[in-house]
């Protein structure tokens, strides 16, 4: 049943060897035998695609609760019910795994020793079931699918900032319109390829501010840097200004302008029940933005 699911949820043969760590050989066998003792056509097979036959469709809802109901009884008896344990594979992007995350990983191992974290960096979209990873953290409102479920779990606001030097050569901006005659630092997104724009509240409602510069990047860390070098202003996240601005790196324009507040979330498959590891790592990272939002 957990086989036949996982090839149901990735969509091929490979790709569910691949995220149970199996030779492809013995998903192959595994369906083949399963669909002797049912005596049932379960799956159809092209050279291009993998679908179910209607058969297969109803005995795939019926394994997602079997399975779940089977986990849920083995927690009930195995001494280690209280200690979530395992692997968990988690996709974030690099700044937000640098200056949130790596800082306080260890804190999470102490309190769950008996998960190995493996983390990759990364703001690309990723196909959580395909590739074998347990859940992703983003921001902003995720995108609606019927196979994926986000728990949010903080937000932070956008903050425009500049370097003291320039704005002791180019003038501080009083107002959106003032940003006309500054240099604007663009950022192209990872996922969309596209510049993002800048929107604000004013007056009870969204204002978007199209950024067009002369200079363009698509990493967070080189965009930040743009800033503390001076050349030009840069809107970044608060928990990414927060230690700059302490430091005088960095100062605060357009306050008076506030953003729509992003969300942070977790996102896991709709397809699986929620982990014991991923249940630790939604509530620890809840916790530690708590903490983080106290701080900034």
């Amino acid at each position: 049943m957990q086989i036949f699911s996982r090839v149901v949820e990735s969509h091929s043969f490979a790709g569910a060897a691949k995220s149970l760590s199996i030779p492809r050989s013995t998903v192959s066998r595994t369906i083949q035998d399963l669909e002797a003792l049912l005596g049932a056509s379960l799956l159809q097979r092209t050279t291009r695609t993998l679908s179910l036959t209607p058969g297969g469709s109803l005995y795939y809802d019926h394994c997602l609760r079997v399975l779940n109901e089977v986990e849920a009884v083995e927690a009930r008896f195995s001494t280690h019910a209280n200690q979530p344990r395992g692997k968990l594979r988690i996709d974030m992007t690099a700044s937000f795994a640098r200056q949130i995350v790596l800082p306080a990983i260890a804190q999470f191992q102490a309190r769950y020793p008996e998960i190995d974290v493996v983390l990759t960096l990364g703001d690309r979209t990723v196909d959580l079931i395909q590739e074998g990873v347990d859940c992703v953290v983003r921001s902003g409102v995720p995108e609606n699918s019927a196979l994926l479920v986000a728990r949010k779990v903080g937000s932070f606001e956008w903050l425009v900032c500049a370097s003291p030097g320039y704005l002791a050569k180019n003038g501080r901006p009083q107002s959106l319109e003032d940003l006309q005659q500054h240099q604007l630092i663009e950022f192209h997104s990872g996922r969309s390829g596209r510049s993002v724009d800048w929107r604000f509240i004013v007056d009870g409602e969204e204002r978007t501010i199209a950024v067009r510069g002369k200079l363009a990047v698509n990493d967070t860390d080189a965009y930040l840097a743009c800033g503390l070098e001076g050349l030009g202003l840069i809107r970044i996240a608060d928990y990414l200004a927060a230690p700059h601005l302490r430091a005088g790196r960095l100062v605060q324009v357009l306050e008076q302008y506030a953003g729509p507040a992003v969300p942070l979330s977790v996102i896991y498959p709709q397809s699986r029940h929620l982990s014991s590891t991923v249940r630790a790592f939604v509530g620890w990272m809840g916790d530690l933005l708590r903490e983080v939002g106290r701080r900034t």
